[in-house]
This record gives C-alpha cells, structure tokens and sequence, in this order.
C-alpha cells in the first residue's frame, strides 16, 4: 500500500520521486551486472589471465588426446590393387565434388562473414549501449 502523502509541498514531493527514481536505476543496473554473465567472463579474463591461460591449455590438451589416442588399423592385403584403385577413384571423386561446392558456396560464406563482421565493427564504433 501507499503511504498517505498528508500536507507535503510540491518540492518535497518531487524530490523525493527523483529520490525513488535514482534509488530504482542504482538498483537496476546492479542486477543488470550481476546477471551478465559475459561481461563478468570479459573481466575475469582481463584481472586473472594466468588461470584462463592454464584452463585453455588443459582443455585443448584433452581435446587433443582424445582425438589422437591409438587406434587399431587392419589393413586387407589385395592380391592386384582393385580395391586400392577403387578406393583412390572415390576419393578423387570426393574431392572434386567438394572443390565444386567450395566454389559454389564461396559467396555466399563471403557475404555472411562480412555481414556479421559489419555488425560487430560498427557495434564496436557506436560504444557500448546502456548504463
């Protein structure tokens, strides 16, 4: 509920809404930082780099001995190389089907990279918005 005004003037009044409306925003930019969880990362990183450093290294070492662990390979020995040469046509095959739809697609990943990129500079030139 409100409290009753009573016989307030007119300048105790709108002080203390400007009162009320500083009071608001202090509050509503700090919830606003508290829950912006990217800028929380981007100064994380910038006071302690050392520990992100170590974090990314670790992350990538695991990533890379998952990915390059020992595998058995067999390999069928072909009494005339058919499946040999079968296996290489396939393969040109292959490339050359991926070198077409390169060529066919390289405007298009152009345009998208350089729209996304527009945005990103242009953001970056206009400052940061809000607070």
């Amino acid at each position: 509920m409100a409290k009753k005004s009573g016989n307030k003037s007119k300048d105790e009044l709108t002080q203390q809404i400007s009162r009320s409306r500083h009071e608001i925003t202090h509050r509503l930019s700090r919830v606003r930082d508290e829950v912006d969880l990217p800028r929380k990362i981007r100064r994380s990183v910038r006071r302690q780099p050392v520990p992100w450093i170590v974090g990314a290294i670790a992350v990538g070492l695991i990533i890379t001995s998952i990915v390059t662990r020992n595998r058995k390979v067999i390999v069928e020995a072909t009494r005339n190389g058919a499946k040999a040469k079968s296996s290489l046509l396939e393969t040109g095959f292959l490339l050359g089907t991926l070198r077409i739809a390169a060529t066919l697609l390289k405007p298009v990943v152009l345009k998208f990279v350089e729209e996304k990129f527009g945005r990103y500079a242009m953001r970056r030139q206009s400052g940061p918005k809000g607070f």
